[in-house]
């Protein structure tokens, strides 16, 4: 009964999401958040924002709406006698309550932030940034969503707001092109929610099922060619809701060798980390600002190789989908398995780097060398 009700909200999210999209995109257009085809952006014309507001409404409103409604019809007797297990489920809504409270307060303050971001442009200071998912992060902190590897509360706390801010940035980096921070943030909410329907984590799960189900709407009208942008409106939400999401579930389970199980949202997630170190490291090798946008990222390399936009996406969401799968099964290897899937994580994405250098060195080479003018004589003829 329990995968067909998450189904259910898959389904509803994903509904929702198609009838949104396209009023989110009006939405853009008579307020003027458009995307200009310029410098280092890729489109070809300009594009709508605010698809991440799709996303959001999507995703609130069915929550929203399920939890009023199961309060509504908790005491009758239909109710119960179809959905048996909910009351106890419910009992533990209510318990971490004051957590979801938080992640829902966290995200809906990331959409207005990447709402006024949208409309702002490059006029918005990143340092305004930082401080509002700083303080949103802490919200979660303060609610008690934090990780608990660490020795110490204090350490948690800190480990929690780096999590929480990077993986939120991250996403925000690898908005960068049509399709891609949607369908990384797709399959990373499958992956989770595999784990938590596993360890019977209903709220995760739902809550995991509600963004998919919206992100795969979105995805609609935002695969290549895209006719809306998420805008920092979505990947900001997107980026938020997954970190803490991700650190609200549990990964070690009885028969788990060690705690390496503890470390799957990295894996799952590590799709933008790379991206953005990856990224971070060119612009300092290259002594330029960090916050300088360029055509260095990942999906990017991979365009400049030979590749098509879609067939870099597509090729992406491949990277993310055999690592997420692998990190998946985690939980339930021995230890040599659980080893075997870091070291696979790692060869990976050192793959992909020595790859993608040796072609762009081959390309450099196939290349011909500017003709030189020849200098001006010395001497009149």
């Amino acid at each position: 009964m329990r995968y067909f009700i998450y189904l259910y909200l898959f389904l509803f999210a994903f509904l929702l999401a198609l009838m949104f999209v396209p009023l989110a995109r009006r939405l853009a257009i008579r307020l003027g958040v458009i995307d200009q085809p310029q410098g280092r952006k890729a489109h070809g014309q300009p594009t709508p924002l605010l698809g991440g507001l799709a996303i959001y409404s999507a995703f609130m409103l069915t929550l929203v709406l399920h939890v009023a409604g199961y309060f509504s019809f908790q005491q009758a007797g239909w109710f119960a006698q179809a959905f048996p297990f909910l009351p106890g489920e419910i009992g533990r809504l209510v318990h971490t309550l004051p957590k979801l409270l938080a992640i829902s307060a966290g995200a809906t303050l990331m959409v207005v932030l990447g709402f006024v971001d949208d409309r702002r442009g490059l006029n918005f200071s990143y340092k305004i940034k930082f401080a509002i998912q700083i303080l949103a992060a802490g919200l979660l902190v303060a609610a008690g969503v934090r990780t608990d590897l660490m020795p110490s509360p204090f350490l948690n706390a800190l480990v929690t707001m780096v999590w929480v801010v990077g993986i939120t940035n991250a996403f925000n980096l690898l908005d960068n092109m049509d399709g891609l921070s949607a369908g990384v943030a797709l399959i990373a909410a499958a992956m989770l929610l595999v784990i938590t329907i596993a360890q019977d984590q209903f709220f995760s799960a739902m809550a995991l099922c509600l963004l998919a189900g919206a992100l795969l709407g979105f995805l609609r009208y935002n695969f290549p060619p895209a006719r809306i942008f998420m805008g920092d409106t979505g990947s900001l939400f997107i980026g938020f809701l997954l970190a803490a999401l991700s650190i609200t579930s549990s990964y070690v389970v009885p028969q788990s060798a060690s705690m390496i199980p503890a470390l799957m949202p990295l894996l799952v997630l590590s799709l933008p980390i790379f991206d953005t170190l990856s990224v971070i490291i060119i612009r300092l090798r290259e002594r330029r600002p960090i916050f300088q946008g360029d055509r260095r990222h990942f999906s990017h390399r991979l365009v400049d190789l030979g590749m098509t936009a879609r067939g870099a996406v597509v090729f992406i969401y491949l990277v993310a989908a055999t690592i997420g799968i692998v990190a998946a099964l985690l939980p339930y290897l021995p230890l040599w398995g659980e080893i075997l899937v870091l070291l696979h994580t790692v060869l990976v994405y050192v793959m992909i780097t020595v790859l993608v250098h040796i072609a762009r060195r081959r390309r450099q080479a196939a290349e011909p060398a500017p003709r030189r003018q020849p200098l001006p004589s010395a001497e009149p003829e």
